[in-house]
């Protein structure tokens, strides 16, 4: 029998799936090192592992190019790693991109070192103008679609944020 967190993790990749998503590439984070393994596995998706959170939009961007459409799936601390990338790359040439990220630092994060990332994750997500959703639960996993058809809508980035909650559950 298949645990919560592995149907939650097949649920978030077929809702990717029927937004065109065909490449992930990512980077490991502990809360989503199952859907990472559950994209591996998966027919649908070409999966690439980076080993820098700027080669997943780099790889990304690249495959837009190609007529693919890709999605990055990385931590938060990553994903703050990326700014130069995305307005480089995804800003000056109009690239969708859905990027995945945890959201690390918030409410229910067990790891005082990513407190940072708490506090300056979403001010920094809003500075830089791209559409943010937070899926809080299973019932929002429908907005997965609609955030990757925005993404491409805008020709620019959108982030969907997991929250720990969500991927390991409340305690």
């Amino acid at each position: 029998m298949a645990s919560e967190s592995e149907d939650l993790s097949a649920e978030i990749l077929d809702e990717a799936a029927r937004a065109g998503v065909s490449l992930v590439a990512s980077l490991p984070d502990g809360w989503i090192a199952g859907l990472i393994a559950r994209c591996d596995g998966d027919p649908r998706f070409r999966h690439v592992a980076v080993n820098r959170e700027e080669s997943a939009i780099g790889l990304c961007s690249g495959a837009f190019f190609a007529g693919t459409r890709a999605a990055a799936l990385m931590g938060a601390s990553g994903f703050l790693t990326c700014i130069y990338a995305i307005t480089k790359i995804n800003y000056t040439y109009q690239v969708p991109l859905p990027i995945f990220i945890t959201l690390r630092g918030d409410i229910g994060d067990k790891a005082k070192y990513h407190v940072s990332n708490g506090l300056y994750l979403r001010p920094i997500i809003a500075a830089m103008a791209i559409p943010f959703i937070e899926l809080k639960g299973r019932a929002d996993l429908p907005e997965i679609g609609r955030a990757i058809r925005h993404s491409h809508t805008i020709a620019r980035p959108v982030v969907i944020g997991l929250p720990r909650s969500m991927l390991k559950g409340a305690d």
